[in-house]
């Protein structure tokens, strides 16, 4: 593990805590809104298509939001488990230290910069349109 003091841990286990808590009550916001129903909420009820579209993408982008917080979520498990293990600030890729400011500014980082880098460019999928200049 990184020379991180007992201190700055802790001070990084309490951000992971909050930004848990914070995506916990999302989800949970989420999820109780796909739940509601058109006949029970007046607000989902809609009157033509044009509303319907608006709803069918405010649908989908509350969809991908979810999702979002779901992965981080899941990063931020990982982080714990990285924390108890001992390997807590150490890239996952390389196995060099995680600058404490990267970690200060995003606690579950599982890379380093440069390996961070590497992995978007190998999972980020090509656009579906390519400009030509």
């Amino acid at each position: 593990m990184p020379e991180l003091d007992p201190t700055t841990l802790q001070d990084l286990s309490r951000q992971l805590d909050a930004r848990e808590a914070e995506l916990g009550r999302e989800v949970q916001m989420v999820s109780a809104e796909q739940e509601e129903t058109p006949s029970r909420s007046p607000r989902n009820q809609v009157e033509d298509d044009g509303e319907r579209s608006e709803q069918n993408a405010r649908e989908t982008v509350r969809h991908a939001e979810r999702q979002r917080d779901m992965l981080e979520l899941r990063e931020i498990a990982a982080a714990r488990e990285r924390l108890q293990a001992g390997r807590y600030g150490v890239c996952i890729d390389c196995g060099t230290e995680i600058p404490l400011a990267r970690l200060q500014a995003q606690p579950w980082a599982a890379r380093c910069i440069a390996c961070q880098e590497k992995h978007e460019q190998r999972v980020t999928p090509e656009p579906l349109v390519r400009r030509t200049i």
